[in-house]
């Protein structure tokens, strides 16, 4: 039964920040999961599942693995406050579990095939949708004990925990919270020659996309962060000769680079932002356009989003597209996939699907499928055919980004196009009113009063 009086008898909440808290129970909600960094007199880390209104808690010293081979001790304590979940920052000596909590991953949970865990006996078998750790995973009774184990299945992967050294919740590290350093105070990027100006029509400078990119990190990093990039640069703008660039050519403490292998078997050099600081320093460096990878570096052979562009031919009506969009959703829905829409910036829209993969081989088989369905289906409407010619009054359903090395434009870039549009995602119910090219850099201030309608995206 859920209880927090022991959570209350442990600490000292005059001088501790950790919430007192209460139980509170829901009707109809996902249940919640987060795992915290604990970093007191044994690092160790905190595993957390919701259930009747409170964390019911999991000490893990080594942290869970993403092996099945390997079997995790978990030490059940006391059930905690479902506050404690937005909780980072640092215990005083002294108090109960005295030391630096950083929040290490957060999403949902879901018993496997039962609807009342056994927390007292088990086993209890669940999946975990987070933005680290997703997957099948079981808690076994072991004698006084629990262990945690991975279930075998497509998110086994050698991922060591160490290869995640960031907050998701702030990209601080452990020694900033320790220390209350606040992410952005750290960033001592200047801007050089801001009065430039890159959009010419628009009279946007070089200072104006510098600031733009600092409003929006926060809402652009959980696409940038350890995932593969290129990005487009413009040093003398859009007017003159523009490069795309694949490869790390000015190192950066918030950049970081993977080397791997190509078809013929030769190792390239790419990168990746680790940091907000990894994205501005390319900003300084004039590039203004970021495109990214459909995995991230440390799991790079299995995809976790699929991508759909929908490419019109030239003069089709934007009724036509919007209809396009509709038909798409319509499919996922049908294959109760969770689909998120963005602009393109261009003429097009841009549709895409969180999920897990095991292979790109697979990931291009799924968007292949899909895209062909749409074909079947509305043969008049649609092609899969990327030439030009052969898209006469149809949308091009561009499937072939879900591909080993393709890239998309990354959610709330900016386009180097005439308007300084930006690939900006929206709610599903603002298709018919915002144009592919509605949102631009100018405008987009209003947006960011709002909530971000990708807010979930890893979480669902």
């Amino acid at each position: 039964m859920a209880n927090l009086k022991i959570y209350q008898q442990k600490r000292d909440f005059k001088k501790t920040k950790e919430p007192k808290g209460k139980i509170h129970l829901k009707k109809g909600k996902k249940l919640k999961f987060v795992v915290q960094h604990h970093l007191a007199r044994k690092d160790h880390y905190d595993l957390r599942l919701e259930w009747n209104g409170v964390y019911v808690s999991f000490a893990v010293p080594k942290g869970p693995s993403f092996n099945p081979m390997d079997k995790r001790l978990a030490i059940h304590v006391e059930d905690h406050p479902l506050s404690y979940g937005n909780f980072e920052g640092t215990i005083p000596k002294g108090q109960y579990g005295g030391g630096t909590v950083m929040l290490f991953d957060k999403g949902y949970w879901e018993p496997f095939k039962e609807t009342s865990p056994d927390f007292e006996k088990g086993p209890i078998k669940f999946t975990i949708k987070g933005k680290r750790f997703r997957g099948s995973w079981s808690l076994v009774r072991f004698k006084e004990e629990w262990l945690i184990i991975k279930e075998k299945d497509e998110f086994v992967s050698d991922i060591d925990l160490n290869d995640f050294d960031t907050s998701i919740k702030t990209g601080r590290k452990m020694d900033e919270i320790a220390n209350g350093i606040k992410k952005r105070k750290e960033e001592k990027i200047e801007v050089t020659s801001p009065e430039k100006v890159i959009f010419e029509n628009e009279k946007v400078t070089k200072g104006t996309i510098f600031s733009y990119y600092q409003k929006i990190a926060k809402r652009m990093m959980p696409f940038l962060e350890n995932r593969l990039i290129s990005t487009v640069r413009s040093p003398n703008g859009i007017k003159e000769e523009k490069f795309f660039m694949k490869h790390l050519n000015n190192p950066s403490h918030g950049l970081g680079k993977k080397r791997i292998k190509g078809k013929t078997d030769e190792k390239t050099d790419y990168y990746y932002v680790k940091e907000e600081s990894g994205l501005l320093s390319e900003v300084q460096m004039n590039s203004y356009e970021f495109h990214i990878w459909g995995s991230l570096q440390n799991t790079v052979k299995k995809p976790d989003l699929v991508v759909f562009d929908l490419d019109p031919d030239e003069g089709l009506s934007l009724k036509k597209v919007r209809e396009g969009v509709k038909d798409l959703k319509a499919i996922l829905d049908k294959l109760k996939l969770k689909a998120y829409l963005k602009t393109s910036g261009g003429k097009g829209y841009h549709v895409y699907v969180p999920l897990q993969m095991s292979s790109w081989k697979n990931c291009e088989k799924i968007a292949k499928d899909i895209a062909d369905l749409m074909v079947e289906t509305y043969p008049d409407k649609y092609t899969t055919n990327m030439r030009k010619d052969k898209r006469k009054k149809k949308i091009f359903i561009d499937y072939f980004r879900n591909k080993f090395g393709a890239t998309s434009v990354a959610p709330y870039s900016l386009r180097l196009k005439d308007k300084a549009t930006i690939s900006c995602p929206i709610y599903w119910k603002e298709l018919d009113v915002i144009p592919p090219d509605g949102v631009t850099i100018k405008n987009i201030k209003e947006r960011l009063k709002k909530k971000d309608p990708w807010a979930n995206f890893f979480y669902s």
